[in-house]
């Protein structure tokens, strides 16, 4: 997308038939439904014909098993971690989308791609010919740790990607957690109250990380505070062993007042959601001379 303006089609080369045939054989175990969008892209350009080519792409390389994690789940599924896309795998999906596009791909440039959301802004920019919108910045336990005013055993984010209009974290529950020894006994559940607290604490660091004053004030962690959240839904049970994945967006951010939404996701799998995460939040005072 350039001046605003979305980009519907681009300019294609039409395939013969002689390579008709040799990407219909490329794309063999691949479904009816990616092969029809991959022939009519190379006739017409369209770029609402590249969601389901890329997915049944990445499908055709997924073991049975993993396959409805790929329908189900949205752009925060992992390639690693929920798809088991290893990076010999993912050199064969570049191939066939290369072939399947008529594209060409620098293996450097897939370098930072985990989520599912990252290849397809990838192959958007790619395809249009524009630049690669830049990359979410990734932060560790440690930079978590150094941020927010939580700690263990009270942290509940492993790991953050931060964009411009979102945060996405991740936590892996060990089982180990102190509360987890009652809630519940020979059957340990993670307790609803504590996803909502893991938003939260991702809604934190957006807001830690991206807002200054007016001024060029800094957000006090020390001055953040949870004051409600509405219109919740949970609608699965996470157990030991399951990686939470957390989306956070902004809703409103004007001073003292935050309000985000926020999504948790296991394994592609809607576990939770909030529509409205609000927080109060304070600028750092300046330094007295």
């Amino acid at each position: 997308m350039n001046s605003g303006i979305e980009i519907e089609t681009v300019t294609v080369t039409p395939l013969t038939d002689d390579e008709r045939e040799e990407l219909a054989d490329s794309l063999k175990r691949c479904t009816e439904e990616t092969r029809q969008a991959a022939f009519k892209f190379r006739e017409t350009g369209k770029l609402s014909l590249l969601p389901p080519i890329i997915l049944g792409i990445i499908e055709r390389f997924l073991e049975p098993e993993i396959r409805p994690k790929l329908k189900e789940g949205d752009g925060s599924l992992k390639l690693i971690d929920d798809l088991g896309i290893d990076s010999l795998t993912m050199m064969e999906i570049v191939v066939l989308v290369e072939e399947s596009l008529d594209l060409s791909i620098d293996n450097e440039e897939l370098r930072d791609l985990r989520t599912l959301h990252d290849v397809n802004v990838f192959l958007d920019a790619k395809i249009r010919n524009v630049p690669v919108p830049e990359k979410n910045k990734h932060f560790g336990v440690e930079s978590v740790l150094a941020t927010i005013p939580h700690n263990v055993p009270f942290l509940f984010l492993n790991e953050v990607s931060l964009g411009k209009n979102e945060a996405i974290g991740t936590y892996t529950i060990s089982g180990l957690e102190e509360f987890m020894k009652g809630h519940f006994p020979e059957n340990p559940v993670f307790p609803a109250s504590i996803m909502l607290e893991a938003l939260g604490q991702l809604a934190v660091f957006q807001l830690i990380m991206t807002q200054k004053s007016e001024t060029g004030q800094s957000v006090d962690p020390k001055k953040i505070l949870f004051t409600g959240c509405e219109t919740v839904r949970c609608q699965r049970v996470c157990v030991p062993g399951e990686t939470l994945t957390m989306t956070i967006k902004p809703r409103s951010l004007r001073h003292p007042i935050a309000k985000f939404e926020g999504k948790i996701t296991v394994g592609g799998e809607t576990a939770a959601w909030a529509e409205d995460i609000s927080l109060t939040f304070d600028w750092i005072a300046d330094s007295e001379d």
